[in-house]
């Protein structure tokens, strides 16, 4: 079983970063993914707040994966499985939001997951680089949103 553990602190509220993390429509925006496959994608909220049980496929190249929600407590934590991935299997994430003393957030996403021999000895370095820039790219982002009136 491979991991990888990323945290990154933004000065953006729990709230606007919970509200980027369950709407798979604005992931392109801020993250590494190229876009959001709606044609392989199920049970996506029209309204932006993606519930348990959704499938979110996301393109990256030409690489189209897809993640299921496992659990979801508001502004707080997003977990999710792979719902079909070619390159990993057995994986599990979650994303925690703890708030900081001065109105930002804590941004902590880990998982595990286990891959081919082959691709062993590469995926765990990759993983950690993309998912470290997945993090830092939601708290770059929600830096520059506003809270809804």
């Amino acid at each position: 079983m491979h991991t990888y553990d990323v945290t990154v602190t933004t000065g953006a509220s729990p709230e606007i970063v919970w509200k980027l993390l369950v709407d798979a429509a604005s992931w392109p925006l801020w993250s590494k993914v190229d876009s959001l496959d709606t044609t392989r994608s199920v049970g996506l909220d029209p309204g932006g707040d993606d519930g348990i049980g959704a499938v979110r496929a996301f393109r990256t190249g030409r690489v189209v994966t897809g993640e299921r929600l496992t659990e979801k407590v508001e502004g707080c934590l997003l977990a999710y499985e792979d719902a079909f991935n070619p390159s990993m299997h057995n994986y599990h994430a979650r994303i925690e939001l703890k708030p900081t003393a001065c109105s930002g957030t804590v941004i902590h996403w880990y998982g595990e997951y286990e891959t081919s021999r082959l691709l062993g000895w590469f995926m765990p370095r990759y993983l950690q680089k993309f998912m470290q820039g997945m993090a830092d790219g939601l708290a770059r982002y929600a830096e520059g949103c506003r809270p809804a009136q």
